[in-house]
């Protein structure tokens, strides 16, 4: 089992920059997809960059061009650079881990971080 640590939310102002981390218990060298999803009051939980263990990377449109995800295998960690915040980036950020082991797929969550990006 693996669990999942985010740290790096706060507060910032529109246009500026955070980045996320994301620390797992594990390793995570074995878990092929890692991503970032995010969820805002009164809204569902949406994907917001995954990254997979060959570093192919998929993200949200509203995000292309401005969030960055990447991992750090030796490091057991997911980073999520996020330029250029707008005041609807505001949300709770989730890491998550994705794996098959035997057969079994396993889905990990981390507690969450919140972000707030003032106008």
């Amino acid at each position: 089992q693996v669990q999942l640590v985010e740290s790096g939310g706060g507060l910032v102002q529109a246009g500026g920059s955070l980045r996320l981390s994301c620390a797992a218990s594990g390793s995570i060298f074995t878990i092929n997809t890692m991503g970032w999803y995010r969820q805002a009051p009164g809204k569902q939980r949406e994907l917001v960059a995954a990254i997979t263990s060959a570093r192919i990377t998929n993200y949200a449109d509203s995000v292309k061009g401005r969030f960055t995800i990447s991992r750090d295998n030796a490091k057991n960690t997911v980073y999520l650079q996020m330029n250029s915040l707008k005041p609807e980036d505001t949300a709770v950020y989730y890491c998550n881990g994705q794996e098959t082991i035997w057969g079994v797929f396993h889905n990990y969550w981390g507690q969450g971080t919140q972000v707030t990006v003032s106008s």
